[in-house]
Order: C-alpha cells, then sequence, then structure tokens
C-alpha cells in the first residue's frame, strides 16, 4: 500500500470503528459476565516505560465498562525486548476473556524481521485495541547547546544509549541516528524504554527516546528541571501519508526537518525509505490489545462493546491527552485493520532493514 494512504486509513479506521461499534452488539454479547473475575492484563516490558503507562491508564476504564466490573490487573513479563512475553502469550489458551495481551512496536519488529526468538503469530491473535503513540529523542543540556536543529555540531560526540535490542522499537531511533550521521553505541539489554530513561538519568547514557505516554510522565519533568533538552519527534502522518509535526508536541522539530536541516542526511532513498516503513509499522498504531484466537466472539464483541465506551467517555479524552498524548485509538474493525498495518512492511524495506543490521550490528536474521 502506498503511503499517502496510510494516514487516510488510519483517521477513517476511528471513524469507522466507532461507528460500527455504536450499531447494537449481537445478543450473546450480553450474556457475557466478568463478575468475580481479575482480567490479566499482561505487557511484556518493566514497569517504568511508556507500556506500563498506557496498560495501566487503561486498566480502571476496562474494569468500569466490562460487564460485571472485573479486576483489572497489570502484570510484567520482560526479557529479550519483549519476544519472551510474547512467546509465553502464544503458549497460554485462556479463551475466556480473563487475559489479554498488550504489545507494543518492540514485539512487531521482531516478528517483521524474522527473528529466530519468535514463537509467536500476530494472525493467531484476534485484537480487540490499537493505539497510536508518538515518540520524542532528548539530550543532556551540555551537548544539546550544540544542536540548533541540525545535527552537524553533534557528529563528534560519541553517545551511549540504553536499548532494549536491534530488532526492538529501538531500530526507529538507531536508523534515525545512523542517517543524521550520529556515532551512538546502543547497550543492549535493558528490559524496557523506562530502563534506558534511568540510565540517561544516572548520566549512564547521554542519548535517548522515549514514547509519548513515558515522555509526557518521566521526561517532561527532567525538561522542567533543567535536566534534558527534546531534540526531535519522529513526527506523525498527514492525510497524503506524509511526515508533519506531532499533534502532541507541535513545537518540536521531527526527525524530517532535523535530517533536511543536516548536511548528508536525506529524506529519499533506500535508507529512508526504510526508516519510514518502520516508522508505519511501529507508531501509528503502535500499542495493541489482543486475545487468544480462539476466544468466543461474544467475548470480542464485548471488549469491543466496552472499548468502545470508554473511548467515547469525556474523561478518557481529557485525560488521554494527558497521559498518551492525541493519537487514535481504534477498537472493532479499526483495530483489526491497524493490526494489519502495524505488522506488514515492504520486502525491499525488510532487506534494507536485515542487511543494516548485520552491518552495524552483527545480527544476522535470515
Amino acid at each position: 500500500m502506498g503511503t499517502h494512504h496510510i494516514r487516510t486509513r488510519i483517521m477513517a479506521l476511528a471513524t469507522t470503528a466507532l461507528a460500527a461499534c455504536a450499531m447494537s452488539m449481537p445478543a450473546a454479547a450480553q450474556d457475557v459476565d466478568f463478575s468475580g473475575d481479575t482480567i490479566e492484563y499482561v505487557i511484556p516490558f518493566s514497569e517504568s516505560g511508556g507500556s506500563s503507562r498506557w496498560a495501566n491508564f487503561y486498566a480502571p476504564f476496562l474494569h468500569d465498562a466490562l460487564p460485571g466490573s472485573p479486576t483489572v490487573v497489570v502484570r510484567y513479563r520482560p526479557g529479550a525486548g519483549s519476544t519472551s512475553g510474547a512467546n509465553w502469550f502464544a503458549e497460554q489458551d485462556v479463551t475466556d476473556g480473563t487475559l489479554i495481551f498488550g504489545t507494543s512496536g518492540s514485539t512487531q519488529f521482531p516478528y517483521l524481521l524474522d527473528d529466530p526468538r519468535v514463537r509467536y503469530d500476530y494472525k493467531k491473535w484476534t485484537p480487540v485495541l490499537a493505539s497510536g503513540v508518538g515518540g520524542v529523542a532528548y539530550l543532556p543540556p551540555d551537548i544539546a547547546a550544540n544542536f540548533d536543529g541540525d545535527a552537524d555540531d553533534l557528529k563528534d560526540y560519541n553517545f551511549l544509549y540504553g536499548s532494549q535490542g536491534a530488532t526492538t522499537l529501538d531500530l526507529v531511533p538507531l536508523l534515525a541516528w545512523k542517517l543524521l550521521g550520529l556515532t551512538v553505541d546502543p547497550v543492549f539489554g535493558v528490559e524496557g524504554r523506562g530502563d534506558g530513561r534511568l540510565m540517561f538519568e544516572r548520566g549512564e547514557a547521554n542519548i535517548d527516546y522515549q514514547t509519548s505516554p513515558a515522555y509526557i510522565r518521566s521526561v517532561t519533568p527532567m525538561v522542567e528541571e533543567g535536566l534534558a533538552v527534546p531534540m526531535m519527534s519522529w513526527g506523525s502522518l498527514d492525510d497524503d501519508g506524509n511526515i508533519v509535526r506531532d499533534p502532541t508536541f507541535p513545537d518540536m522539530p521531527t526527525f524530517k526537518e532535523v535530517c533536511e536541516a543536516t548536511e548528508g542526511c536525506e529524506t529519499s532513498g533506500p535508507g529512508w525509505d526504510a526508516w519510514k516503513a518502520f516508522f508505519i509499522a511501529g507508531f501509528p498504531a503502535q500499542k495493541m490489545v489482543f486475545v487468544h484466537q480462539d476466544t468466543p466472539q461474544n467475548i470480542v464483541d464485548t471488549y469491543t462493546a466496552a472499548l468502545k465506551e470508554v473511548i467515547a467517555r469525556d474523561d478518557f479524552q481529557t485525560q488521554k491527552e494527558a497521559t498518551l498524548g492525541n493519537y487514535p485509538q481504534l477498537t472493532g474493525p479499526g483495530a483489526k485493520n491497524a493490526a494489519e498495518l502495524a505488522t506488514n512492511v515492504s520486502p525491499e524495506a525488510k532487506k534494507w532493514v536485515k542487511d543494516w543490521l548485520l552491518e552495524d550490528y552483527g545480527v544476522s536474521l535470515d
């Protein structure tokens, strides 16, 4: 699919999903009752990152909206850049709606790149929610003093970055910094982006990025205290598939703007095309909630109805912008189609990224 259609599809999906969900649910959906149950909302990351922020934001709303007002508990299963937790979920056979699994781009990317550690298949999971997310890269103030909208004066620095792994969502910042000509050495093995942020806070890393929920909560206070300075956002997609400023951070330049201003960085060609392809796979529908594919349709419909109710709440909309940012939240058919966008990239982009990962990090995925 051409990228000029993708943003239009994402926004159309939000409208279509809400319209579809507004229709009455099948009568069987009304038979579902979670009274006295505990819903385990598992995410394959640690407690300190954007996925934790996202899951804990949704949990009380699900408690209110699901029939029977079940207890909704967020559980953490970090490891191997999220593939450990995803492999665990793939082995579960819970189909009564009491186990839901939240993924992120760091779960999508190893799947897209044929990572041999992956033993899960997105086609065997049923999506009930897809959340768009943005991301922001930032610097310590002493280094940021040399950043004036282009990265030319940052090329002499040796950067350290706490990374979950080369095939995780960290692929997006690592490739962006490479295209800018920066020397960034990743320290692989952190269990979540929150752990990478803690490395930055302790002075063990001197460049970092966080998804919007974690940036809003954990980095904005550092910025206000003069301990961090935003460098750029990854941007957002307009109706024609172009990278434009992130609506949550409208005053912040995008990576595309910084690239255009930086000597030697091109916003065309195979490197840029690969970055943009994985940005699209990783951010417009970055975080998703799934149930087992064998979950009965009436339970899937119950989740869809509950999430439709949540998304329509006035207090949800107000809190969402302050907590997650200003991005689409999709359920029903919208979530299903968004999941397809997030789990497909072109063969050309996949090959380019695999070659780069092998050359720069010795990561072989073939």
